[in-house]
């Protein structure tokens, strides 16, 4: 969420950062942010002159009735009692135009990096980098929906039984595939210097809304109407929160985070060919990376994280590239985002695996996340986090990249973890 603030203090800023998000109605918005906050502010004023006013008062009749002059006392107890009712009213106004105010801030995205590139949609992103040797696996290549079933690794005709359509059942050398990614990549975040977690995968309507998950994707979100309760697209939401209403000390900084959970989204009006087998799934497996740095340092995380990724990927012997995200395409919350794909030589196309992105301020103020510096100022924190890595991809482009006559080969690095060099 913005600062009232930055808004206020760098309009042109904040305006040319929307646009460049191609957010609707920006200025009026905007201008109905400042306009609010204007009346929020005379209301308090108001408020807190009458209340003086009042106290002033009541001193006063304190000093009356110690002098026996209850009738004079009684005289102007009558105007304290309307001043106190004209009081109760500003507040109850005051609440209201706080409650406007909040709901209308969290309609507002994050105001993108300078270095973010203008753009419309994912054909605007930015390629910095690319590493590997894309493989030429001739005519007979085959996509890894049908790998799965020749070698009875994968089942989505038992999920949907189960569940329905986006939640597969693995089975044999799949299941151990899927295990023995995640406990490597948590090894590797383990060995890089991030504390491991393991928090729920329920969170409640605060949680949703500290990380900006609600409002603006309660309709991709699972709900469970009966406690209020949301199950999680990605581990970012319960990790982030550990640190809500949390104020930190600076040499607590830089904190890192990495947790395993199962992710959950509904994918509404998701369909086609693009979609197919392991791209995109309700229910899916990933590893998340979560820091809370000082805001001077936050960039220099972020590209520490983004290079720790790509060294994942590297490890798993996939080709892969990196993507600095447009204006049009970024996350609510984030202020600059690399994506880093995988190509997958079957289907011939890019599949994203891992997003790693700096919110800046715009979740800890959400979160009421801070920290006390050297002077004992208290100052928002920075908040990051990255996909280290979601599985369904990295297992469709591993099954897909390595296939051969005599089965499909597994990455060096996995070996230990299988217990197996092949399917």
């Amino acid at each position: 969420m913005l600062l009232v603030n930055t808004i206020r203090d760098q309009f042109d800023r904040v305006l040319a950062g929307l646009e460049k998000r191609n957010f609707p109605e920006a200025k009026s918005i905007l201008t109905q942010v400042i306009a609010l906050d204007d009346q929020r502010k005379a209301s308090q004023t108001q408020r807190d002159q009458l209340q003086a006013e009042s106290n002033s008062i009541s001193k006063e009749i304190g000093q009356l009735m110690r002098l026996g002059k209850k009738e004079e006392a009684e005289i102007i107890k009558s105007k304290t009692t309307e001043l106190k009712l004209q009081v109760k009213e500003l507040e109850d106004k005051n609440a209201t135009a706080e409650e406007e105010l909040k709901a209308l801030l969290y309609t507002i995205p994050n105001i993108p990096h300078f270095s973010v590139p203008a753009g419309k949609s994912a054909e605007d992103n930015e390629v910095v980098f690319e590493h590997g040797v894309i493989p030429d696996l001739g005519e007979n290549k085959v996509p890894h929906w049908e790998l799965i079933k020749s070698y009875d690794i994968i089942d989505f005709d038992l999920g949907v039984k189960i569940a329905g359509a986006g939640f597969p059942v693995y089975k044999g050398k799949g299941a151990r595939l899927q295990r023995a990614l995640i406990n490597f990549f948590l090894d590797e975040a383990l060995a890089a210097g991030f504390m491991e977690v393991q928090p729920p995968i329920l969170v409640n309507e605060d949680s949703g809304f500290g990380t900006g998950q609600l409002p603006d994707k309660e309709g991709q979100m699972y709900h469970d109407a009966a406690d209020n309760l949301y199950l999680i697209p990605t581990a970012e939401v319960p990790i982030t929160n550990l640190y809500r209403d949390v104020i930190l000390s600076e040499e607590d900084l830089p904190i890192k985070n990495v947790g395993y959970t199962p992710c959950f989204r509904r994918e509404a009006g998701s369909w086609g060919a693009h979609v197919r087998g392991l791209n995109r799934l309700h229910q899916f497996d990933k590893v998340e990376i979560v820091q809370i740095t000082h805001p001077d340092h936050s960039y220099r995380a972020l590209e520490e994280m983004s290079s720790y990724v790509q060294g994942l990927l590297k490890k798993l012997e996939l080709p892969y590239r990196v993507l600095r995200l447009c204006g049009g395409d970024m996350g609510f919350t984030s202020a600059l985002t690399y994506d880093m794909e995988v190509y997958s030589a079957a289907q011939e196309r890019w599949l994203e695996v891992s997003s790693v992105s700096n919110f800046e301020t715009y979740q800890s103020n959400r979160l009421k996340l801070r920290f006390k510096d050297g002077d004992k100022k208290t100052q928002l924190a920075h908040t990051l986090n990255g996909s280290a890595l979601a599985l369904p991809r990295i297992v469709a482009s591993i099954l897909e990249n390595n296939q051969s006559p005599d089965g499909i080969h597994m990455p060096k690095v996995l070996h230990s973890y299988l217990g197996f060099d092949k399917i």
